[in-house]
């Protein structure tokens, strides 16, 4: 950004530097040319003056001799039927030429131009007055003031041009602390705030900016309070529970009430930590095995599959398939899964699972799933549940760079497929 704002600077500047150059660079050329050929004017009219009192060659001789162009060779008087007085440069045309036209004119010479105007003598006679202006007469002082103008051009535009960076600089800077603390407070910094600087419209941007990072701070630690606050009181129906299943009798069906009880003491546990820990805590980055996840929660539901009258059977897993999802989210993700099936079919609706390195497909037997567009999305279900469990199972595929796909199963019911990304 700060590169192209000088590079507009200086079109703009060279632009205008030129605009302004080429015509007085031409005025200057103009205004040396009418210099020298005033002068010439003025010697020509001095010896007009000189010729309208005396006609005698030798006595003009020595007047033509006696002026500054005469001395130096650059001025004679053409009389008729003599010879010229003082030095000639031009060619005995353009001096009848001069003579026929009765006014002053120039004519090309070698090495510049001359200067011709025509007169009469005290006895009438008839004369031509030729001034000799050399070329570098003509260019006196251009090349001095054409150089002057050069650099005063240049000295605009490097003026112009660091104008433009420092402005820039307060711009990009601006700019660039701005993008960086945009950039923290989205990855969960949120202390970080701005300096207000640069133009009014920047310190504008970064006072809004503070503003809303204190607002979103004040949200998040009140949303944090109250994840931490709900699960809290969740433990006291909990507790309720874990007491109700201590004091059933032994058998499968308290073994499992115990088991989810403590899963469910373990989660709460888990959601008042990082709420707590507040949004910058992340989950250690861990890879799971999905083979022994599905196992061990297999084990957990098998017995209500039993209870429920439901065949199922596993294929894969001979191998292990890593995942790189804490163990907790995996098993929140496969339990949804494994739970739909439970909540969403009938007593008795067989169900498959497959596992390969691709993915967890879970097929059943049951009615299938009417709209699974409508059922990926986040608190909408038809079935009259939360409609959060398919949105877990997707956000879990998603951290491995993969997604969640719903389609007709081969059973006939629901294919529901959480498919892994890239190993």
């Amino acid at each position: 950004m700060r590169r192209a704002l000088n590079l507009l600077a200086l079109a703009i500047t060279a632009m205008v530097a030129l605009a302004f150059l080429v015509p007085l660079i031409v005025a200057t050329r103009t205004i040396a040319h009418d210099r020298a050929i005033g002068e010439a004017r003025q010697q020509a009219s001095a010896m007009v003056a000189a010729l309208a009192v005396q006609s005698d060659p030798a006595l003009l001789t020595v007047a033509v001799a006696s002026t500054p162009a005469g001395s130096a060779g650059r001025l004679a008087v053409h009389l008729p039927g003599l010879s010229p007085i003082g030095t000639t440069h031009v060619a005995a045309a353009d001096v009848s030429l001069a003579d026929r036209a009765r006014r002053p004119i120039t004519a090309t010479a070698l090495g510049g131009l001359a200067y011709l105007q025509p007169s009469v003598l005290s006895d009438g006679r008839a004369v031509v007055i030729e001034v000799y202006v050399p070329e570098g007469e003509m260019w006196r002082g251009v090349w001095p003031a054409w150089f002057a103008l050069i650099g005063l051009a240049v000295v605009l535009v490097a003026g112009s041009l660091l104008l433009a960076d420092r402005l820039g600089g307060r711009l990009v800077r601006a700019t660039r602390e701005l993008s960086e603390s945009s950039r923290k407070l989205g990855g969960g910094d949120l202390s970080v705030r701005l300096t207000p600087s640069g133009p009014p419209e920047f310190q504008d941007a970064a006072v809004a900016f503070n503003s809303m990072a204190d607002d979103l701070k004040r949200l998040l630690h009140n949303e944090r309070e109250l994840a931490a606050d709900l699960s809290h009181r969740l433990r006291t129906p909990l507790t309720a529970l874990r007491l109700d299943a201590d004091s059933m009798p032994p058998g499968p069906v308290a073994d499992r009430m115990r088991q989810a009880c403590d899963m469910l003491d373990e989660e709460l546990e888990q959601i008042i930590s990082t709420a707590r820990a507040g949004t910058s805590a992340r989950l250690r980055a861990e890879h799971t095995d999905l083979v022994e996840v599905l196992a061990d929660r297999l084990a957990f539901w098998s017995a209500l599959a039993e209870d429920q009258g439901r065949r199922y059977d596993v294929r894969g897993g001979e191998r292990p398939v890593w995942v790189p999802v804490a163990r907790s989210e995996l098993i929140l993700a496969v339990d949804a899964m494994l739970g739909n099936v439970f909540a969403h079919t009938p007593e008795g609706v067989a169900f498959r699972l497959s596992v390969s390195p691709g993915g967890v497909y879970l097929d059943d037997a049951g009615p299938g799933i009417a709209d699974p567009a409508t059922a990926m999305q986040r608190g909408v279900s038809g079935a009259g549940s939360s409609g959060l469990g398919l949105d877990i199972v997707r956000r879990v595929a998603e951290q491995t760079g993969g997604r969640l796909a719903i389609g007709r199963s081969p059973l006939g019911g629901a294919r529901v497929a959480m498919l892994l990304g890239p190993s």
